[in-house]
């Protein structure tokens, strides 16, 4: 189980960023590989480290995390993910995080020494972010869409590499194609070995004689490509999921950013969600919501039925179990709550407001505690409906039979 990212820097949920920063950069000098060579389990707090600080140092990516924990940050189709961090990464994202990332600070030369890529390849490519709409039904069962994306694409004729031929790349004598050099400083630490860009090649580890025809030296050209996109079930509006990998192609074989995938939800016609429940108002007549009915309502799966029962109020939510959203990455489905409302006509008869008028003086239509001061009896003391001999109900049943 990963742990919670404000426990791995040793912060509040209130901390300010630079607050984050500077825990970070403590607990990734404590273990950065070069103060532990060959513990496996420094450089695991260090990676961990690196991708705490990735999500709590960017807004959205923390309030994401605020929101939804682990399971807001990937899934099925976030490929590496959050958790795929590797020392790549991590020197490429955080170079400047211990000083101004050039070659005479010790620190910044830590992180900052393999920008570019190394062993001859070339800088990373950027990431992209796409929307994707998803209907209900899609969201509670999960689904798989497919997607166009323009973006930079490896170059097929140099295969990324940016030259015309084979021959026409040639290793960097200074580097010897690993695109750093190693060098040895005293510093108040003791003797400190970084790592640097080589000034030669300026990381690339070989130079070209000749370049490609189609990309121009470049590795990459603008194109299209079909993605297949696995959407786990349970995703909700403003989530992101990330694509490793299926971002713009880096330049001259560098690795290809990320696809940030924002969840958007199509609006459904009878249903609104709230969180894993959907809601649904349902107009009853004012007949059947005092003598009661049976009715359909819709469901994200389908449509289901359901009773109203005799006197029935306007408000009066009625819950129908496992009915609504399912959790992201975890067990267990909503329900979807249909709430009930007064249905008024616009447009009434002249027989129909004459009975509506009755309904009105009728004793059993009055929400009053006091009713003496909304009816007056009639001469002999009885109040109409009991003149005539016949109860409202079944009045009301021959005015709507």
């Amino acid at each position: 189980m990963k742990r919670d990212y404000y426990e791995v820097l040793s912060v509040t949920r209130t901390a300010s960023a630079d607050e984050i920063k500077k825990s970070y950069r403590k607990i990734a000098l404590q273990f950065h590989p070069d103060r532990n060579p060959g513990n496996k389990e420094a450089e695991e707090k260090f990676k961990e480290a690196a991708e705490a600080y990735d999500t709590l140092s960017n807004a959205d990516k923390k309030a994401r995390y605020d929101r939804f924990g682990h399971a807001g940050m990937g899934g099925p189709a976030s490929g590496g993910g959050p958790g795929g961090m590797n020392m790549e990464d991590i020197f490429s994202n955080f170079g400047d995080i211990f000083g101004n990332g050039g070659g005479d600070d010790i620190f910044g030369s830590f992180f900052g020494g393999q920008r570019g890529g190394g062993g001859g390849r070339g800088s990373r490519g950027s990431n992209l972010r796409v929307k994707l709409r998803m209907s209900y039904a899609e969201i509670v069962s999960g689904a798989n869409k497919k997607i166009k994306v323009k973006k930079h694409v490896v170059c097929k004729p140099c295969d990324g590499s940016g030259a015309k031929d084979k021959s026409s790349i040639q290793t960097c004598q200074t580097c010897g194609g690993r695109g750093q050099v190693q060098r040895v400083q005293q510093t108040f630490l003791g003797a400190m070995q970084t790592v640097t860009t080589c000034p030669t090649c300026n990381g690339q580890g070989a130079s070209i004689t000749a370049k490609c025809g189609s990309c121009r030296g470049e590795g990459r050209v603008f194109g299209e490509e079909t993605l297949s996109l696995d959407i786990p079930a349970g995703v909700q509006e403003g989530m992101q999921l990330s694509m490793g990998g299926a971002g713009n192609a880096g330049e001259r074989g560098g690795p290809s950013g990320d696809l940030l995938i924002q969840i958007e939800e199509e609006q459904h016609p009878h249903l609104t969600r709230s969180d894993m429940d959907v809601v649904h108002k349902l107009q009853v007549s004012f007949p059947d919501a005092v003598l009661g009915t049976k009715v359909e309502v819709p469901t994200i799966d389908g449509r289901a039925k359901i009773t109203i029962p005799a006197g029935t109020q306007s408000g009066k939510v009625f819950r129908l179990k496992g009915k609504g959203f399912p959790a992201f990455q975890g067990y267990g489905r909503g329900d979807e709550l249909v709430e009930v409302a007064g249905f008024s006509p616009q447009n009434v008869s002249s027989e129909e407001k004459e009975l509506l008028e009755k309904m009105r003086a009728s004793r059993t239509f009055n929400p009053a505690t006091d009713t003496a001061e909304y009816y007056t009896p009639q001469a002999d003391g009885k109040h109409e409906e009991e003149k005539e001999g016949k109860g409202f109900f079944d009045k009301l049943k021959d005015a709507f039979s």
